[in-house]
């Protein structure tokens, strides 16, 4: 295995800690701009997710009971360690895995109060991961059959880009995307706009510096999802990067053309349409290499 000098590390950490979140950040700044821009407004100042945390971590932090505060750091620290593997050029399974827990622990921290807008946020939250992470897991193994690796630094082996052989993954990893994001129709556990009945849902018994944590690690989750997109492309960083914005433009579109839809159908629709379209593009793969 490849070894990573003590300076490396180091300089991945810094950049993981304060460079990604100001990524995030600045992202979806201008994610709130254009849909406000979309929906006829003038919209908040691109920096307006900052001066929200700054502004939380300066509010009084209420909390229910003391397994919030542990659940609410696992959901930040699994999210930095997931970016931080891909950085290092990692495991992608491992990065899978670590994501997962960071949701998990979401999860946990919203079902351990006695809340019902808080347990219904978290039922809801289950059944959007059991949803999309069977695309996640396809994806990762359409990666292994392209490069023989499951590495994000063995991403470049075959010398094209992943997408010409991984069309049908990546249609189906958009729709993921969607639900990742918190995006309609999909926004069901949790919503940045007043798109559903319950608007904070798995987060509404969090406050104060709590909640800037959750919305930290949401800039986290929003860099992490477009470096899934760039893998596709990872040949060229700048046309990777640009094919991630691009269809985070898209994300944004739909974000404000659709209305929710319910729980079930997403969960129905993502178990047929896009798990057939990247299961059938796994074997497409299979067939070609025999």
């Amino acid at each position: 295995m490849e070894t990573v000098t003590f300076s490396e590390l180091f300089v991945k950490f810094l950049i993981t800690l304060f460079v990604v979140p100001a990524v995030g950040a600045l992202i979806t700044g201008v994610d709130r701009r254009i849909t406000a821009r979309i929906q006829g407004r003038f919209g908040p100042p691109i920096l307006q997710p900052v001066y929200d945390v700054l502004k939380l971590f300066e509010k009084e932090s209420v909390i229910l009971n003391r397994s919030q505060i542990v659940f609410v750091y696992l959901h930040l620290a699994f999210m930095i360690t997931a970016i931080l593997f891909i950085l290092l050029g990692r495991d992608l399974l491992m990065v899978l895995f670590v994501q997962a827990f960071s949701t998990i622990s979401l999860i946990l921290g919203g079902m351990s109060v006695y809340s019902p807008y808080s347990r219904i946020g978290s039922q809801r939250e289950i059944m959007q991961l059991i949803s999309y992470e069977p695309i996640m897991v396809l994806l990762v193994i359409g990666v292994y059959l392209m490069n023989n690796s499951f590495m994000v630094k063995d991403l470049t082996n075959t010398g094209k880009p992943l997408l010409f052989s991984l069309p049908l993954i990546f249609v189906a990893f958009l729709i993921a995307m969607t639900i990742k994001l918190q995006k309609s129709p999909f926004d069901f556990s949790t919503s940045h706009h007043a798109h559903q009945e319950i608007v904070k849902g798995i987060t509404i018994e969090y406050s104060g510096k709590y909640l800037a944590v959750i919305e930290i690690t949401h800039c986290y989750k929003v860099v992490l999802v477009l470096a899934f997109v760039a893998m596709f492309w990872a040949t060229n960083i700048v046309i990777g990067i640009l094919l991630a914005l691009l269809c985070y433009f898209g994300e944004i579109i739909v974000d404000n053309a659709f209305a929710r839809l319910r729980v079930f159908w997403m969960f129905r629709y993502m178990w047929t349409v896009a798990f057939v379209l990247a299961l059938t593009n796994i074997i497409w793969i299979y067939l070609w290499r025999m």
